[in-house]
């Protein structure tokens, strides 16, 4: 039988107070106490490393962190997270390298039913959100489940995305969209 976490990260619906999923989340819910009560910058990574073990070089995120699982979440090199960001990781959560997120930007994967019988019968499921490599996100930027960036795009302050974009692009807005083209070509040289 599948497990309720293999569920999760598939995207199927999911019984969210599956044990091992109530004891990672309260796991999770510890160590960050600790990882945002942490001033030193080293130290404070290694403690996030413990958690999201999927990260490339150069990591370096600040204080009040937030997520579920850690386990679903997937960082490229160089990634730059600020203050109060949340990741929702009951999917995948892929950032690839380069990526800077402004403060309060929340990625959530996270889907609750439109219908209220089986929201209120606490059914859950997920979709992944992948964003490409030298994306800039944006103070207070959402990004909403299901969602897929390209490489190289830039997202508005405020923005709240909630379909997928191709490269190259600045989008904003509620709901976000395409602003402009961006000139990469010195990327390819």
């Amino acid at each position: 039988m599948t497990s309720e976490r293999a569920k999760m990260t598939a995207g199927q619906p999911f019984n969210q107070f599956d044990q091992e999923l109530i004891a990672r989340r309260i796991l999770v819910r510890k160590e960050l106490q600790t990882i945002n009560n942490t001033p030193d910058n080293e130290a404070r990574m290694k403690l996030v490393k413990t958690l999201i073990e999927d990260t490339g070089s150069r990591l370096f995120i600040e204080t009040d962190l937030q997520f579920d699982y850690g386990f679903n979440i997937h960082l490229g090199d160089n990634f730059f997270g600020n203050y109060r960001l949340t990741l929702l990781d009951s999917c995948p959560i892929t950032l690839g390298k380069n990526c800077y997120l402004g403060p309060n930007c929340g990625l959530y994967t996270n889907i609750h039913p439109l219908q209220a019988a089986p929201r209120i019968a606490d059914v859950e499921l997920g979709a992944p959100i992948r964003i490409g490599d030298n994306a800039w996100l944006g103070g207070n930027v959402t990004i909403l489940p299901g969602v897929t960036l390209g490489n190289n795009v830039v997202v508005g302050a405020g923005s709240v995305v909630t379909k997928s974009f191709g490269d190259n692009v600045v989008i904003a807005g509620n709901p976000a969209q395409v602003l402009k083209t961006i000139d990469n070509s010195e990327l390819n040289q």
